[in-house]
């Protein structure tokens, strides 16, 4: 898979909107602010294909990047985050739910913020996952924000998942094994 051969497809703001499609999709799921649009840039090598912003709650719909015209990268929404209209809220949620359980994800990447617990809505999501058999990997983000020490001790907070990557957008720290983790599942 060519990681440097990829566009932006589409954006859809409703399910009913997504067309079907024919290639695999690998989803990215997370909180608001976890670095899911960092952490696309980064595996892509590029700067700005995902748009990334200080601000959470950036990403209000679904995208579609085609990678090497072989897979899908999805970037839901991101949960969690109280500053948005109650409505909007609900809308990104109904619209993410749809997507995870209209079975076209081929692999979800869950992210998580290495420096901190799983959040309540973070276990929820894990629980979601497990209960629903959605094959994923979770992505430990901001890895470079901790110090040896810090490490080992969120370490142990996570070590009672499988399949934890950790990562950094900043230094690539984990970018090869995740792109090795999606490429045995977009065939």
């Amino acid at each position: 898979m060519n990681w440097h051969n990829a566009a932006h497809h589409s954006s859809y703001g409703k399910f009913t909107q997504i067309p079907a499609v024919a290639k695999p999709e690998i989803a990215f799921s997370g909180r608001s602010n976890v670095g899911k649009s960092s952490l696309i840039n980064k595996l892509l090598n590029r700067k700005s294909l995902a748009r990334v912003s200080s601000r959470p709650g950036k990403t209000v719909t679904i995208n579609f990047f085609d990678i090497d015209e072989t897979v899908f990268i999805v970037d839901l929404p991101g949960y969690g985050y109280a500053k948005i209209a109650k409505s909007e809220k609900e809308r990104f949620g109904v619209l993410t739910e749809r997507y995870l359980k209209s079975k076209r994800v081929s692999l979800l990447v869950q992210l998580l913020d290495f420096r901190h617990p799983p959040t309540k809505d973070d276990l929820l999501m894990l629980d979601f996952l497990e209960e629903s058999k959605i094959p994923h990997v979770i992505i430990l983000t901001k890895a470079d924000k901790l110090k040896k020490s810090q490490r080992e001790k969120q370490r142990e907070i996570y070590k009672r998942w499988e399949n934890v990557i950790e990562f950094s957008s900043e230094t690539g720290e984990g970018v090869e094994e995740l792109r090795r983790v999606i490429e045995s599942h977009g065939e």
